[in-house]
């Protein structure tokens, strides 16, 4: 079995904690499209709606956050990056003006690293 394909850093779940803090339950949305939509976007878990053409990657446990943060990729991407293994990390500079992180001067970013074959 294949573990799971999304992981945060340590640095991305500081700012998960505090975002849970102040906007209550959450969940990443990536669509693979251009500008905005080419980075990991955390919402309110529900404000984006999901449909048909998202995939559920991962239900991530983050100590301090009292329930899974869901991490959704539009499915086109996914097949694109099924091989990969995600990391959810966070740095400095202006993301998404409609991920929550945007006002704290900080953006999320996706690091991919190609995944082991799967055992015979």
């Amino acid at each position: 079995m294949r573990p799971s394909p999304v992981s945060v850093t340590p640095a991305a779940a500081d700012l998960l904690r505090s975002l849970r803090e102040a906007h209550g339950p959450l969940m990443f949305h990536q669509s693979g499209g251009c500008c905005d939509g080419s980075a990991p976007m955390c919402f309110p878990a529900g404000e984006f709606r999901t449909g048909a053409s998202d995939v559920l990657l991962a239900a991530l446990a983050i100590e301090g956050v009292p329930e899974p943060v869901e991490f959704w990729m539009s499915a086109s991407q996914w097949e694109r990056w099924q091989h990969t293994t995600l990391t959810v990390d966070v740095v400095p500079g202006r993301g998404s003006g409609f991920s929550l992180e945007a006002p704290e001067g900080v953006r999320f970013l996706i690091r991919s690293h190609l995944s082991p074959p799967p055992a015979p």
